[in-house]
């Protein structure tokens, strides 16, 4: 878990409220500075927290059955969400599920992908921690 964080942000000094914790985390497992709430449990396994993260992936990704590969990857992991091909030439989506499956899910994103793409980078944003999932499976959007 991120270290506590105090009023200013600072680490490792708890606020008036108790012990504060980060409501977003990047993609390294660090909490976002200014993204905070007091007094959460610091209790939970770092693996059993839910969260969500946008994605979207740059290279050779259309045309090279990456949106199933995605999904299939997606599923196996458990994970919820969607992908979709952009205009731009990219896919995008949202993951969702505990922080241990969507890090692997990011990887798997950055190096693998179908076996024909070609991935250039994956950029990955607006990631926070949910109480909940939004989605009760792992959907291609057309």
């Amino acid at each position: 878990m991120p270290p506590a964080c105090g009023p200013e942000g600072q680490e490792g000094e708890p606020g008036p409220g108790g012990p504060s914790v980060p409501l977003a985390v990047d993609v390294r497992g660090r909490g976002i500075r200014g993204v905070w709430k007091r007094g959460s449990s610091m209790n939970m396994a770092e693996g059993d927290t839910l969260i969500s993260v946008d994605y979207e992936v740059f290279g050779k990704v259309q045309g090279v059955f990456f949106r199933k590969y995605t999904q299939a990857e997606s599923k196996r992991l458990g994970l919820v969400g969607w992908v979709q091909n952009t205009d731009q030439g990219t896919v995008q989506g949202q993951l969702q599920g505990p922080i241990s499956k969507v890090r692997h899910m990011q990887e798997w994103l950055e190096t693998k992908g179908s076996p024909k793409s070609h991935i250039d980078r994956a950029n990955f944003n607006n990631e926070k921690v949910i109480l909940k999932l939004d989605y009760s499976d792992f959907q291609i959007v057309k």
